[in-house]
């Protein structure tokens, strides 16, 4: 792929902004207000939390109609002021894609209830109910069940997350043709994409007849075609918490043809435990066993989501070690197997691990994705309930005090953002962790035709210095420096959770800037 045709699957090079409209600055009208803000930082694409009409029982993931804009953050010609004002300022726009389930308070649903109705099978119904396994409920301090009896249906109704959520029948020929309008209808409306919620529990439901779904993977094949056909450059963008050995089938193996991002929850979890024991060797591990993708698929990296951080793929013994380092209260930890906090938070405000952690996970083969607030440093409140914790209030006295602090973590998140954007080798370029000789420190070169990019992470208190494989010269990319190579390596040195980016100087071939 040369430099010239990247920009057309812009997705690989993106900085991606997820936002909850109402907690951002309340509306449509005053998210657009702030696009100034999101583009004067870097961000290229915007990632919106449903705003779709809802009783909120689940923080709008309870949907009661895919095709409109809950009166609460306004009206849909709002909308459309925020995407001509987004794409005016170069930013794509994306959002929730939320179609395992809907609220019971869907009209589908209450019609479905009646057995005649040809709503009925757009959910999953059981005469009697299916028995089940430990570890099925996903929410196990709310359900007990994934199954509910309706007394108007009389019969049991699937609801793989809580009760007030049916289950989409995805086998159901009709259901798939209301997702694909529902998707096509947003399109029109210029979404550049979606964020798929809850992939794998769309595509393996539990409950219908032996051989209902011929091929799971087939919805979203359809899909990502069909989206092709409505707009070129769309892409799906999927949650995808499994093993990454199963997480390469969603892009669709060999032929690319599923997802186009899936967010890396192991990779996730493997820093957040390199972190807590100050060691590099599990992030590493991690790193190594991502599969190979697809030329036009891609990682998506982050820190923190809107969502408990996860640590399910860790066992319990390296779960504990991440709840004893950064959540040893009870109110901390959220369904025995996350964190209910934001990063300051857990490092105790320490601004130098604040930074180290966005610099390393800006700096791996992926797509950055930052969760509001992340850029100055918000925390969590415990005070809230479950999962929103860290779904509060954006607070913009903060921005504006760090907005005139050259030295905040917002001007030094900017120029963060600003370096990854020129950094197209992290967008496409080809992994190598490098010996570091410290086990404190991770040390990884990115190569993309005739350039690499070189970054080193100290996740130890102590400054040290290390010593790294490289034939070439390599510039310091945040500071004015640039360290010669002796006998085929180079001295690093490092401060206080070091972190550095280098490019390496190639001859004949010119730098940016």
């Amino acid at each position: 792929m040369r430099l010239k045709a990247t920009s057309d699957i812009w997705w690989k090079d993106a900085v991606v902004y997820c936002l909850d409209v109402g907690q951002f600055h309340g509306t449509l009208e005053g998210l657009t207000d702030r696009v100034d803000y999101l583009a004067g930082m870097g961000v290229s694409c915007l990632w919106l939390m449903p705003f779709y009409p809802s009783p909120r029982r689940d923080d709008g993931y309870d949907i009661t109609d895919f095709y409109g804009v809950d009166g609460r953050f306004g009206t849909p010609g709002d909308f459309a002021e925020l995407i001509r004002t987004a794409a005016d300022r170069g930013i794509r726009v994306i959002a929730d894609l939320v179609v395992n389930h809907t609220s019971k308070d869907h009209p589908w649903f209450q019609q479905g209830r009646d057995r005649d109705s040809p709503y009925h099978d757009f959910y999953v119904w059981a005469n009697r109910k299916p028995p089940e396994k430990p570890g099925d409920v996903v929410f196990p301090d709310k359900e007990k069940s994934n199954w509910k009896y309706d007394r108007k249906a009389r019969q049991w109704y699937l609801h793989r997350f809580y009760s007030h959520q049916p289950d989409l029948n995805v086998a159901d020929a009709q259901v798939r043709d209301e997702i694909a309008q529902v998707v096509g209808y947003w399109l029109d409306q210029g979404l550049a994409g979606f964020r798929v919620d809850a992939v794998p529990f769309l595509l393996e439901p539990m409950g219908m007849p032996k051989g209902a779904l011929h091929d799971p993977h087939e919805l979203l094949c359809d899909l990502r075609r069909f989206m092709g056909r409505r707009r070129g450059d769309a892409i799906l963008m999927g949650e995808v918490n499994l093993p990454p050995k199963d997480q390469r089938a969603f892009f669709g193996d060999e032929d690319g043809d599923e997802l186009h991002m899936i967010l890396s929850f192991n990779v996730n979890q493997a820093m957040y435990l390199a972190l807590a024991r100050g060691e590099a060797a599990p992030l590493a591990r991690a790193l190594r066993s991502l599969p190979a993708i697809p030329e036009d698929s891609q990682w998506a990296n982050f820190v923190r989501n809107h969502d408990e951080l996860t640590l399910d793929k860790l066992s319990e013994a390296e779960r504990g070690e991440v709840f004893a380092a950064f959540g040893p209260q009870k109110r901390m930890q959220l369904f025995g197997r996350g964190l209910r906090r934001r990063l300051p938070g857990m490092v105790g405000g320490d601004e130098d691990r604040i930074r180290l952690a966005y610099s390393l996970m800006f700096s791996l083969p992926g797509t950055p994705v930052l969760f509001y607030g992340e850029e100055i440093g918000m925390e969590e409140d415990l005070s809230q309930p479950g999962r929103m914790s860290v779904r509060t209030p954006m607070e913009w006295d903060r921005v504006a005090d760090q907005r005139r602090d050259h030295e905040s973590l917002l001007m030094w998140m900017e120029r963060l953002i600003r370096r990854r954007r020129e950094c197209s080798e992290l967008g496409w370029g080809e992994l190598t962790i490098l010996d570091s000789g410290d086990g404190a420190v991770l040390a990884h070169r990115v190569d993309w035709q005739d350039s690499a990019i070189v970054a080193v992470h100290s996740l130890a208190e102590e400054p040290r210095t290390v010593r790294i494989e490289s034939k070439e010269p390599l510039v310091d990319l945040f500071a004015d420096d640039e360290l010669k190579p002796s006998r085929g390596r180079v001295e690093v040195p490092l401060g206080r959770y070091g972190a550095r980016w280098f490019r390496a100087r190639r001859r004949g071939v010119p730098l940016p800037p």
